[in-house]
C-alpha cells in the first residue's frame, strides 16, 4: 500500500508542478507539486525498505532414537533473522 501511496504522490505533484498553468494569489500550486513528488519519493522508499525488511521464518524438525531407553526425540526449531518485524 505504501508503494501505491508514493506513486499517487508523485504523480499529482507531477501534475501540479509541470501540467497546471493555473495562477493563484493565496497559493503557488508549482511549489505544492514539488512538495508532492518530494513526500511521494520518501514514501516510495520507505515502502521499498518495509518490504526488505520482512522477515521469513525457518522452522526445522528432527527425529531422533535415544539410544539409552530407545524412545523418539523429536527437536523442534525455529530461527528468525534479527531486527525488528515488519508487518
Amino acid at each position: 500500500m505504501s508503494l501505491g501511496l508514493g506513486i499517487v504522490l508523485f504523480a499529482i505533484g507531477a501534475i501540479l508542478a509541470f501540467a497546471v498553468n493555473v495562477t493563484l494569489d493565496w497559493i503557488d500550486l508549482q511549489t505544492v507539486g514539488y512538495i508532492l513528488m518530494g513526500a511521494g519519493a520518501i514514501v516510495i522508499i520507505l515502502g521499498i525498505v518495509l518490504i526488505a525488511r520482512r522477515r521469513n521464518t525457518v522452522s526445522t524438525s528432527r527425529t531422533s532414537v535415544d539410544p539409552a531407553t530407545g524412545d523418539r526425540v523429536r527437536r523442534d526449531e525455529t530461527s528468525t533473522p534479527d531486527g525488528p518485524a515488519a508487518y
